[in-house]
């Protein structure tokens, strides 16, 4: 899932991202709640309506915005106090709000509110964000069943799995969370300061607990090779502004890894980012051309940057699905990876 945190993924039209492949995308409550209101957003007709975006949108609940601004938050039972990063106002994010929120915002699949943590916490204090995740999961989802979309379709509900870097803690919280009437899981709190082997440990882990027939979300990852990885555990979604946030920066991903569009080697080449992709930078734009409209400062280097980016990802999905088809997943991600080279990364373990 692109990330369109503001209800845009940046620099892409509907159309583009139809193009490259982007099946549904992800819409953070946070930033719809504060900026324009998700009431205002009902009023127009609902978040599809008002970005013009005909395909599934997956609204996350808040909850790790909200720990991102550290200091300016305090959590408690009620639910999260935090001010607001635009004009400091004092806000109150409970499970009720965030789910009304996303109803507002008429989101096909809405996540409850969990209780992030980063890494590593003293194991009381994972025990203690664990425990009220649980609750405000049940929370979350006893309000959700009260409310309507704007268009009046039922919103899909996933519930967020927490349980800090105990492998233990986090299959106990899966199998207590598998317990509650959903539609899907979200694997969260990874990637938020450990390892990265412990990231995929605790990943397996909470998905070997879960039910496989579900759907299972990995927010908040990663890089090609993390994805499959994430796949050899069991993950089906996951979204990450790799794509888009690294395309501002020069950073193209491509079937042999990332190259920066800006180093000197680029000067004089006429070859596309990646002759293997279908979008409309390869097709079209050299990368001498494109590293001279990104050191010009031309917005037209970030929309083609993030165009090629997000539709290397929607490929690498999409030929995964073809080899779990054919039974030969495992042999698709050894041979990506083989050639696929991340600078200081390593091979995915399952791979």
């Amino acid at each position: 899932m692109p990330v369109g945190t503001q209800g845009s993924v940046k620099g892409l039209s509907p159309a583009d991202l139809r193009a490259s492949g982007t099946q549904i995308l992800l819409a953070n409550t946070y930033h719809l709640m504060l900026r324009p209101g998700s009431k205002v957003i009902r009023e127009l007709g609902g978040l599809h309506r008002f970005m013009a975006w005909d395909r599934p949108v997956l609204t996350d609940s808040g909850g790790y915005q909200v720990l991102s601004l550290k200091g300016l938050v305090k959590v408690a039972e009620e639910g999260v106090e935090f001010r607001s990063h635009l004009d400091g106002a004092l806000e109150l994010l409970t499970p009720e709000r965030a789910m009304e929120v996303q109803a507002d915002l008429g989101s096909d699949v809405a996540v409850t509110l969990d209780h992030a943590v980063l890494l590593p916490l003293d194991p009381a204090l994972q025990r203690e964000a664990g425990e009220r995740t649980i609750r405000w999961t049940e929370r979350s989802l006893r309000r959700a069943r009260t409310l309507e979309t704007p268009g009046g379709l039922r919103q899909l509900l996933f519930a967020i799995i927490q349980g800090g870097g105990s492998a233990s803690l986090r299959k106990e919280m899966a199998t207590r969370t598998a317990a509650f009437d959903c539609d899907g899981f979200a694997i969260g709190g990874l990637s938020v300061g450990e390892e990265k082997r412990e990231t995929w440990a605790l990943a397996r882990a909470t998905a070997e607990a879960l039910p496989v027939d579900w759907p299972r979300y990995l927010m908040g990852m990663g890089t090609p090779l993390d994805l499959l990885e994430g796949i050899a555990c069991g993950i089906d979604l996951f979204d990450c502004v790799l794509p888009t946030r690294n395309a501002r920066n020069g950073m193209a991903f491509t079937a042999d890894g990332p190259i920066n569009i800006r180093n000197a080697e680029h000067t004089r080449s006429e070859l596309p980012l990646d002759a293997e992709c279908r979008c409309e930078a390869c097709a079209l734009m050299s990368r001498a051309y494109l590293r001279h409209l990104h050191l010009a400062g031309e917005i037209l280097a970030h929309r083609m940057l993030t165009l090629h980016n997000v539709t290397f990802y929607q490929t690498l999905m999409e030929a995964a699905r073809r080899a779990i088809e054919r039974g030969l997943y495992q042999q698709y991600a050894r041979e990506f990876s083989e050639r696929y080279r991340e600078r200081g990364g390593d091979p995915p373990a399952s791979a």
